[in-house]
């Protein structure tokens, strides 16, 4: 099994200009998981695609390779799927062979490379195509309600609304970290979720995921809290 790690890592953002390099505690926030992708070790290629020359000095300088990305991949509505394939083929072209990877996105970065480490420990456990790192889910999916073309209704059934929730099953939430899945199956289905698909749970504060400035000032007051710091 070869694995290689895809980080991707466009430079615009909408909700936070520069997201994937914003300051997090003295350092940009890509650094964090292009480190914790490093520390793991497991990897045999590790690789940064994007369309900013600032990340890419950034990756190449943390000794990881560097995937330009054409601009029509970089639009808000680009589909990540998109961009893995793109990736992928890029890498292939190379003639590089690679039997799985991993997708670690740049705003989960209080994800570790223990958590990276223990999830392809799960991965190489079970007789899967895909693994994806969840949390617990807050509220569950069943007590929903959705809108369908201006007609409220339940997501499951109207019974499931005033079930106690220990009476419904166990949900998770795929909260963004860490995705694996076998190269030749993603390539053929285009799908990150492919049977078998397995789960790594992780914790509520790993799993935070950088959306927002409030998501933003509560990373880094973790970070700082994690190195004895506070944020002034």
């Amino acid at each position: 099994m070869k694995l290689i790690a895809i980080i991707p890592a466009r430079g615009g953002s909408k909700g936070i200009p520069h997201k994937n390099i914003i300051d997090i505690c003295g350092l940009p926030m890509i650094v964090y998981t292009i480190q914790a992708a490093l520390k793991s070790k497991i990897f045999s290629k590790i690789v940064v695609t994007t369309d900013s020359k600032e990340i890419k000095d950034i990756s190449l300088q943390l000794g990881v390779d560097v995937i330009d990305r054409p601009s029509s991949l970089s639009r808000d509505d680009s589909s990540i799927v998109d961009v893995i394939e793109h990736a992928l083929k890029s890498v292939i072209a190379d003639g590089s062979i690679f039997t799985h990877f991993m997708l670690l996105q740049p705003t989960s970065p209080l994800r570790n490379e223990q958590h990276i480490k223990e999830s392809f420990d799960v991965y190489n456990s079970k007789d899967a195509n895909s693994l994806v790192s969840v949390n617990l889910s807050v509220i569950p999916p069943q007590k929903t309600l959705i809108d369908m073309d201006g007609k409220i209704q339940p997501l499951t059934k109207l019974s499931d609304l005033t079930q106690n929730r220990q009476n419904l099953p166990v949900s998770y939430h795929p909260n963004g970290a860490i995705y694996i899945s076998k190269i030749d199956n993603f390539l053929k289905d285009k799908n990150l979720f492919l049977n078998p698909l397995h789960i790594y749970l992780m914790d509520e504060i790993s799993s935070l995921d950088v959306d927002n400035i409030d998501d933003l000032n509560n990373v880094r007051e973790i970070v700082a809290s994690a190195n004895g710091k506070s944020i002034k």
